[in-house]
């Protein structure tokens, strides 16, 4: 599909992925690559628009993350952000040095609104500082745009050459115009006409998906989740009878959800799909039995996954194509978009095998984000139910159970996770938390009950606020609530006598236990 793109070259920063949503929310389409990527292969993309990311190094050492003066000289325009702000302007002739007073956090900044990057940003606008190093000397034939009372340059430009350099983070919530600023940029500066919408993305995907497959059988990983669901629906408007979903029951998954994924695309619901249940509950707890590290864990699940629906492709016979529900940030996160380090890997992406036993995977949600596949969903006559339900991990209750995984941790992180899930729908929570699971320490503690002593595991409960689910913050549920939570949980759930709150954001945390 041709598309006018720009693209994010990453420098290590912790925001890779949320820069390129922000540009997506303008409609246009964006994707992350390493800041070693060839100039060549720059080159062959055509993009729009180039930026460059914040990064934790400083610009003037001599092993730091860097990129030729030719990238600068191409015509397309540059947008460089904290780090790549600095490098930009070191590497066309600048002064980076250690600044005397570090900036963290919101900053009130003062912009120069005959800048295009400014246009309709308020004069003196909030945005948000993460920096040690500042630049002390601008590049020849840069302006200062922008200026706070300790960073002398917050903003540079080089308006001929379309060269742009940003030491604070549009990118994040904090910046208050910080969306306006990146608007400003794709349309006054770039160009761009705003063609990334999800209506033509489902027509021209599955489209896509027709030609690839032709007269194939292909065989799709279903969850039952929101990614693998609307990737099913996907499949099945572009080649029908063609696709078998296999759903595995790896016996980590809420309580009672494998029926409630076989209610709606087994033969009674109103997909008219091929649909296959397979229960392996036993062969994943047999293999995850002394396994404690989460990659390791998240790995196995993987394979096994893998392993489960080449045996089922056999049965139906010439399977040549298997589907995955992969979206963005799993790409990202495993690894293989950009130059962040390996955050987790996703079973569909950094967990699977090396060797697969299909001609081709068909991941047609690779290149959305969470957002966009539920924009997509509902382009497609999913029903909301569906496409809003509660996000859930591919390895399950797996990564929501610190340590060991066995069979009665599953039932105990099960049921406690069902009466909390049912008392915040009961508080009229559900709609207003982005997520909210229960999670198995692997901490245990003395506690009396009965006027009997106990030796049992402590629960954590798990719920965040989240626009994107890169970054995320603690949600406040009503002491009440809580309270209510705990008291059922212990009285209810066989094995448990602490329950604790998890106040942590993304960063530093993630929004999983692991």
């Amino acid at each position: 599909m041709k598309r006018e793109t720009v693209i994010v070259l990453d420098f290590g920063g912790q925001y890779n992925q949320l820069v390129a949503r922000r540009v997506r929310e303008c409609n246009v389409y964006c994707e992350i690559y390493s800041y070693k990527t060839d100039i060549e292969k720059i080159k062959a993309m055509n993009p729009k628009g180039i930026i460059l990311t914040g990064g934790p190094n400083s610009c003037y050492e001599a092993d730091s993350p860097t990129y030729s003066k030719e990238l600068f000289e191409l015509g397309i325009p540059v947008l460089g952000l904290c780090y790549g702000a600095q490098l930009m302007q070191h590497v066309l002739g600048g002064k980076v040095e250690r600044a005397s007073v570090r900036e963290y956090g919101k900053t009130e900044v003062m912009v120069n609104t005959d800048s295009v990057l400014f246009q309709e940003v308020a004069p003196t606008t909030i945005c948000w500082m993460s920096h040690f190093d500042y630049i002390s000397q601008i590049a020849p034939g840069f302006e200062i745009v922008a200026h706070t009372a300790d960073c002398p340059v917050a903003a540079a430009e080089n308006a001929d050459q379309k060269l742009y350099a940003i030491q604070f983070h549009p990118e994040v919530l904090h910046t208050k115009e910080g969306t306006k600023m990146l608007s400003n940029f794709v349309y006054g500066v770039c160009g761009c006409a705003g063609d990334w919408k999800m209506d033509s993305f489902v027509e021209s995907s599955i489209k896509a998906i027709r030609e690839k497959v032709g007269d194939g059988k292909v065989l799709c990983a279903l969850s039952g989740g929101v990614d693998s669901s609307v990737a099913a629906v996907m499949l099945s408007k572009a080649i029908g009878k063609q696709l078998t979903c296999v759903f595995v029951d790896h016996g980590l998954l809420r309580k009672n959800e494998g029926d409630e994924v076989e209610a709606v695309f087994g033969p009674e619901g109103p997909y008219d799909l091929n649909f296959i249940r397979v229960n392996a509950q036993q062969r994943y707890y047999d293999k995850l039995k002394g396994v404690e590290e989460p990659e390791q864990k998240r790995k196995i699940i993987g394979e096994e996954f893998i392993r489960v629906f080449e045996e089922e492709a056999k049965k139906i016979g010439a399977v040549d194509f298997l589907v995955q529900g992969t979206i963005y940030p799993d790409v990202v996160e495993s690894g293989l978009g950009g130059e962040s380090a390996v955050i987790k890997s996703h079973h569909n992406v950094g967990g699977l095998p090396d060797y697969v036993d299909f001609k081709e995977i068909i991941e047609p949600l690779r290149d959305l984000f969470k957002d966009e596949v539920r924009k997509a969903g509902l382009e497609m006559g999913l029903p909301e139910y569906l496409v809003f339900r509660q996000p859930f991990p591919g390895p399950g209750l797996g990564i929501r159970i610190i340590g060991e995984v066995t069979e009665e941790k599953v039932r105990i992180v099960q049921d406690a996770d069902a009466i909390y899930r049912e008392e915040i729908a009961n508080a009229g929570l559900d709609k207003s938390i982005g997520q909210y699971f229960a999670g198995l320490t692997n901490m245990r503690s003395v506690g009396v009950m009965g006027d009997e002593r106990t030796y049992d595991y402590a629960v954590a409960l798990r719920a965040v606020n989240t626009v994107d689910f890169m970054t995320a913050e603690a949600a406040e549920i009503p002491y009440e609530v809580l309270n209510k939570v705990m008291n059922r949980i212990i009285n209810e759930v066989r094995g448990v006598n602490r329950v604790m709150y998890d106040l942590t954001s993304k960063p530093p945390g993630t929004i999983e236990f692991e």
